[in-house]
């Protein structure tokens, strides 16, 4: 059965941006819980991190996409 997404009417959430001369981190936040952090390295791609369910440890991701695919079929061309 699918888990039923939380309701964030009336959560405070925030996102604070802090630069360095390398890099830039954004951390968000909803009542005071971190949900992801995004680190824009100053030279290359920027990435992820999303804490685990414990919330004691982070895993990287290269973006928040969640991978879902939905086939796409030609039905008519001409």
């Amino acid at each position: 059965m699918p888990e039923t997404p939380p309701n964030y009417s009336g959560a405070q959430t925030y996102v604070t941006i802090s630069q360095t001369a390398t890099q830039t981190v954004e951390e968000a936040s909803i009542n005071g819980t971190l949900v992801w952090v995004k680190v824009s390295p100053r030279y290359g791609r920027p990435y992820y991190l999303i804490p685990s369910d414990g919330g004691n440890a982070f895993i990287r991701r290269d973006s928040l996409d969640t991978g879902l695919r939905v086939p796409n079929w030609v039905i008519f061309s001409w």
